[in-house]
Parts: structure tokens; sequence; C-alpha cells
């Protein structure tokens, strides 16, 4: 497609997008011989969670004893072996997937988990998989221009849940948050057994400083994993375990045996009396989310309280695309942070300067530092924080890159990184 785009006009290419992309899903089935026939799959999509939802799967089926393989934003994982995913994408393309499914069968996994996401649904790299089982975690607004309307994007993640409906699996689960605006939708998939999930099946929530403790039906869970979004997370995954039948008990190990995920409310390691937290954090929702996961919870109010200074990093993930969110992300920094360094994340051939300027507009001046080197906008994060006289209360929260492996720039150049390492390297300095 590449090089065709060179020769043919837009329009027509254009044209050829669609049928060009379900071809190749229909060749990536034919030359792998569909292996998803042969082994249970489970997939995960929503806007928020999917990473985590999977990770959380994965390790309840290994601690119920089933050798699994992993495809998501993080990594890619059969058996014993894994790898960085180093793709900038959570489904890569040119048979990928069907690849991943196939070295996963003949390696005797019993369980295959997919991250799968709306820019995946619209090139069909979820088609001509047969699945099992599909958690829905929610749904907000993103990748807008990439869709082309909020309904056109809703519609992708739609017709994952469709792909599961048309599957020739025998027991078709469908595991759908309840509490999401948009669960109705999902609820009205025929031809599957549907499971809801939510608060009302949660009871003696108290999230605390460094973890969280809530009751499912018997299950008494403490985790590491901290915020009400990560409750949601893991009712995701205990949802989709129940339904398989496996122990409660080995439900809770798995869980609490789960210290961090890598890129996602990720503590790293500072050696300071404050913390430094990375996390992927890219939407207006999930910003607001993860600066709300910190200090006392307010039951009444049905979130947290902030009690401690937030020195907070952070961009806009993505030149060139979602416009609209950049003054609501700089309103939400301002509105829960005490200091705000901002910085580059992904410009591709977009100005960085004038993305972080549409976020300034939304930010005081008495708050604001600017600095487009994203090393040295870590720096001067963990500068500050130095620098406060209470750092025990002091947490610095670098958001939006999580584990991407690249600082995309102009004309497809990237540059190599990884935020809790150069956190590290700027905490040895």
């Amino acid at each position: 497609m590449n090089g065709l785009k060179k020769l043919l006009p837009e329009t027509l290419i254009n044209f050829l997008r669609t049928p060009y992309h379900f071809i190749l899903a229909f060749f990536g089935g034919v030359v792998f011989r569909f292996p998803s026939r042969k082994i249970k799959v489970v997939a995960v999509t929503g806007t928020k969670g999917k990473s985590t939802v999977t990770e959380l799967v994965n390790a309840i089926l290994e601690e119920a004893g089933f050798r699994t393989a992993l495809s998501n934003t993080l990594k890619f994982k059969i058996g014993d072996q894994e790898e960085r995913n180093l793709y900038k994408m959570t489904m890569p393309g040119r048979f990928f997937v069907q690849k991943f499914l196939r070295k996963a069968l003949s390696t005797n996994c019993d369980w295959a988990i997919i991250e799968m996401t709306s820019e995946g649904a619209k090139q069909f790299r979820h088609k001509f998989i047969e699945l099992d089982a599909l958690i829905f975690t929610n749904i907000s607004p993103e990748h807008i221009e990439s869709h082309g309307s909020y309904e056109k994007y809703l519609e992708a993640k739609l017709s994952i849940a469709r792909t599961l409906s048309s599957s020739k699996k025998k027991e078709k689960i469908l595991i759908v948050n309840e509490d999401d605006k948009e669960a109705e939708k999902f609820l009205k998939i025929t031809n599957v057994k549907k499971i809801t999930y939510g608060l009302s099946k949660v009871k003696d929530i108290s999230l605390e400083e460094g973890f969280s403790i809530f009751k499912v039906d018997d299950i008494e869970i403490k985790t590491s994993l901290v915020g009400m979004f990560n409750i949601y997370n893991i009712l995701a995954a205990i949802s989709f375990a129940k339904n398989q039948a496996i122990p409660e008990e080995t439900i809770k190990k798995a869980i609490e045996k789960i210290e961090k995920i890598r890129g996602r409310v990720e503590e790293v390691e500072s050696g300071e009396p404050f913390k430094v937290i990375v996390d992927y954090a890219h939407t207006p929702d999930s910003l607001e989310k993860l600066y709300k996961a910190f200090g006392p919870f307010d039951s009444a109010q049905d979130e947290h309280t902030n009690q401690h200074r937030l020195i907070c990093v952070l961009g806009n993930t993505g030149g060139g695309r979602d416009r609209w969110k950049r003054p609501e992300m700089g309103r939400i920094a301002n509105e829960h942070c005490d200091k705000i360094i901002l910085t580059n994340e992904d410009p591709y051939d977009e100005d960085p300067k004038k993305i972080i300027d549409e976020m300034a507009v939304s930010v005081s001046p008495l708050k604001l530092k600017i600095k487009l080197d994203r090393r040295e906008a870590i720096r001067e994060a963990i500068k500050t924080a130095r620098e406060e006289p209470d750092k025990e209360n002091v947490i610095v929260l670098i958001s939006g890159k999580g584990t991407d492996p690249f600082i995309m720039g102009p004309r497809g150049s990237k540059i190599p990184w990884d935020d809790a390492e150069v956190v590290r390297e700027e905490l040895k300095k």
C-alpha cells in the first residue's frame, strides 16, 4: 500500500484501502491455517485498561496451570518466551496476529490472550480469528481524527464484539463493564453468553496509599495496583476467570502476586523520600483518573481527595491527531497538579512547540514550565521534587508514554525511549 501511494491518486487509495486490508487479513488466516480454530482465544478491547486486563487474565490462567500466549501493547509472550513490543502499535499487521496464534498452537499453549484495538479493527486485523471470549473495559473519545467521529470509533469496537458473535466456537462469552455508558450497545450483541461486572458487585472498598482492598463475592483482594480504574480492571479479569471455573483462591493468589505492571501506574524505585510514577495516561479521562488515584478515598464523592503535592510531566500523544484534547488535558493538569512541566511526546510531523502551546492555554503561568526535551523535563521534575520542603508527600507523575519504546518525530524518525529507564538515569545523577 505504501508503494501504491506514490503511484495512485489519494481518492483511489482510500477506495482500495478497505478491500486491501480485508484481503490481507484473509490471506493471513490462509497462510497460517486459521490457528484460532484449535486454541482458546480471549480478546480484550476498550479505550483504557486493555493491557492491564490482559496481564491480569494471563496471570490468573498461569496460576491455574494453563500454558498461555499473550499479545498486548507491552509485550509478546508465548509460553516462557517473551519480548518487548517495539512496534509502536498494539496489533501489528502483515499476518502478525495469525503467525502469533500459530506459534502459540504449535508450542501447546492452552490460551491466547490478545489486546484488540479500534485501529487494528479498522484494518480488519481482528478478522478470521475465532474468539472464545471478549472483555469490554470502557469507551471514551480517542482516535477521533483517525476514525472520523466518535460514533465510528465506537463502531470499530463493536465490530470486535460481532467477531465474537460470528465465531464458530461452542461457548462464546462476552464480559461487559455494566457501569460504562456504552454497555447496552455491547449487551445487544447476539449469539453470545453475557456477563457483566461493575461496582454493584463490590463491597468494602478501601483505597489506601500504595494498595487497594475490596471484596467480590467471597474473595477479598489486596492489590498494589492502585486506583478505582484498577479495581475495574481486576473485576474484568475475575469475571472471566470465574466463568472458566477457576477457584477463587487461585484468582486471589494470582492477582495479589502482581506488584506492578510496566508503564501502568508504575512506581520507579527512586531512593528518595518522594515517589516517581510512570503511566500511559494519554486521554483526558485516564489522566484525570490517574491524578485522582493518590490521596485518601472520599466515599461520599467516590474519589480520592488529593493530599499530595503533584509534580506532573505530560505532553500530548500523537501529533496530527486528537487536537481537541490538548486544552482539556492542560485544564485537568491545572486542576490537580501543583507544578506542571509540559514536554514532547510523539510530535510526528507537527511542530511540538505548537502542540504544547495548545495545552498551555489552560495552565496557570504560576504552575507552568515548558521543557521541549523530554529528558530535560524529567530532570526538572526530579530537581523540583528534591527542592520541596515536605518531600515525603511529593509525587512526580510522568504520563503519556508508559512503555512506549520510541519518541516519534518527523518523516518517520524515531528516538529509542523508556520513561522509567530515563527516570533511573536522571536519579543517579
